[in-house]
């Protein structure tokens, strides 16, 4: 080959790699959180995901983005998104192996933790299937209450079959979306005009148009609408709407266009309009916000999940950079300045998944009452955290890269895309500061929080002065009025999620990496940075567990 175009110092391509066992923080935690017995699936998993073909469908599912088909060469109305069959395998390949609803189809001790795992060993590779994914395992929580839904749809849900045709009752299979904003509200949901006029037994009638229907070619949707008994009014609902009616006709469905979106390249979004559409009550009349919640808090540990799992995706293919390449006269990875970045974004990541993988341990079948008062307050904490360190995580590690990282011939400008959308679904920024604000209402959430923080009281004193401090913000703004509470939400979000991570670290992560996390989160020479680690930190020895 001539010598002007000799590939040199470039590192190869990283594949063909079992993602769980190089995943050391990972499968460590796993371990430690109870669900060893899962190491064999998820090592069948990390080699699935980590192989060529795997890849290569993550890749093509991206480029090869949905495509709305309104109707049929006739003229027919069939309202469905035709999407590449890279797609249909990167989801078939995760419902087949419970990525979705294993923890309910088999609640043992850890299950939730298991399914985590691999949910974030999908999502670290392809994040846009993910959306399904978790909504179908999150949905399980609002339909189980209703008989007259979970009787029927329950086995398909907590199937491991995927079909991705839409079917009557002969599908044995099943995912779930939502459809809960509208145009006029965003996160205020009760400002939704969608109408549901009752039909006799638990069947309405559904007018409206929702502005983001996330996956419409699930199976079936969650839906918010104000419905109405003979003129009475119940207030906001929540509906069970399948695409498909039990008689086998096709409910009305209208899909009005996908969303051009910035990221989640190969999951369709859209807006859909009802029109006389049919839809079945879930839970009771006019408590259709405590009837989804449910589903939201499961929705909101997967933002946390799939936030860490891009996290492990940015730091294995810097530091895989790193290794390979070299620039004056030595590796990356052993100059100084790099391995400071490189160690400073692991840091980051495994207080990101052990957050998300404790997170899920208290959705656990057999959670106590005081893990579930925990999860009340955790949740949105963690879920605004995690979310929003994503995108300048995922920025600071495509800088690893230099241009090739900007480029979408690797994976990092995709999940650079990718990121923001863990911290705006389910609520943006504000809506779930304040969210954390009306879980303090609860007395047992907060002080489940404190006893959480207390089991690593001693251990760290920057840690401890900053869980003091931060629980006097607490209690402060627990007495304060609501406008100045709403304007220090954030301040206190911030202080909870931090002291939760850092005393995570300090139970469940090696000492040096918790000492190196705590000293750069909440030492008093912190930076606003990633890679300003404190003096002396041995940033090699760090790195090399990931």
């Amino acid at each position: 080959m001539s010598a002007t175009h000799r590939v040199e110092n470039q590192a190869p391509w990283r594949v063909d790699l079992d993602e769980y066992a190089v995943n050391v923080p990972l499968t460590e935690a796993v371990r430690g959180f109870g669900a060893a017995w899962a190491d064999e699936a998820l090592h069948e998993a990390g080699a699935l995901v980590g192989s060529a073909s795997f890849q290569r469908d993550a890749e093509r599912a991206n480029v090869h983005s949905p495509v709305a088909q309104t109707h049929d060469r006739w003229g027919n109305r069939i309202d469905e998104v035709e999407y590449d069959p890279s797609y249909h395998r990167v989801i078939g390949d995760a419902v087949a192996r419970g990525a979705h609803t294993s923890a309910w189809a088999d609640p043992r001790p850890g299950a939730s933790v298991a399914r985590g795992a691999m949910f974030m060993l999908f999502a670290q590779v392809e994040p846009g299937h993910a959306c399904p994914v978790s909504m179908t395992h999150a949905a399980v929580a609002s339909i189980e209450g209703s008989p007259w839904i979970a009787d029927e749809w329950m086995p398909r849900l907590l199937s491991r079959e995927y079909e991705p045709r839409l079917l009557g009752g002969e599908k044995r299979s099943a995912l779930v979306g939502m459809a809960m904003t509208e145009k006029q509200g965003g996160s205020d949901v009760r400002a939704g005009t969608t109408v549901g006029e009752a039909m006799g037994g638990h069947a309405y009638e559904l007018t409206g148009h929702k502005w983001f229907c996330s996956a419409p070619m699930s199976d079936a949707f969650l839906v918010l609408a104000q419905t109405r008994d003979g003129g009475v009014e119940d207030g906001l609902s929540c509906l069970f709407v399948p695409r498909v009616l039990p008689h086998g006709v096709r409910n009305t469905f209208r899909i009005q266009r996908l969303k051009d979106k910035l990221g989640n390249r190969s999951n369709a979004s859209s807006e859909v309009e009802f029109d006389g559409t049919v839809g079945f009550l879930l839970g009771e009349p006019g408590r259709g916000v405590r009837t989804i919640i449910e589903m939201v808090q499961r929705t909101r540990l997967d933002c946390v999940l799939g936030t860490a799992a891009g996290m492990r995706q940015s730091v294995a293919e810097a530091v895989w950079h790193a290794r390979g390449r070299a620039a004056f006269g030595r590796l990356l990875v052993d100059q100084p300045a790099m391995t400071s970045v490189l160690a400073d974004l692991a840091l980051e990541y495994e207080a990101a998944m052990l957050t998300g993988l404790r997170l899920a341990q208290l959705f656990e079948a057999d959670a106590s009452d005081r893990d579930t008062a925990l999860r009340r307050l955790a949740t949105p904490v963690a879920k605004y955290w995690v979310c929003k360190r994503g995108p300048h995580h995922a920025y600071e590690a495509m800088e690893c890269l230099g241009g090739n990282g900007y480029t979408e011939s690797f994976p990092l400008a995709r999940r650079y895309r990718e990121q923001p959308v863990m911290a705006i679904w389910e609520g943006s920024g504000n809506v779930i500061a304040l969210d954390v604000l009306r879980a303090l209402r609860d007395p047992d959430s907060a002080a489940a929080f404190a006893d959480e923080l207390a089991t690593t009281t001693g251990v760290d004193g920057l840690l401890d002065a900053h869980v003091d401090r931060t629980l006097a913000l607490l209690q402060r703004l627990s007495a304060a009025d609501a406008d100045e509470a709403a304007a220090q939400a954030r301040r206190l979000t911030e202080g909870l999620a931090l002291a939760f991570q850092a005393s995570l670290m300090l139970r469940h992560a090696p000492s040096s990496a918790a000492e190196a996390f705590i000293a750069a989160r909440l030492g008093h020479d912190r930076a606003a940075q990633y890679g300003v680690l404190p003096a002396g930190t041995d940033a090699g020895a760090l790195l090399a567990r990931h």
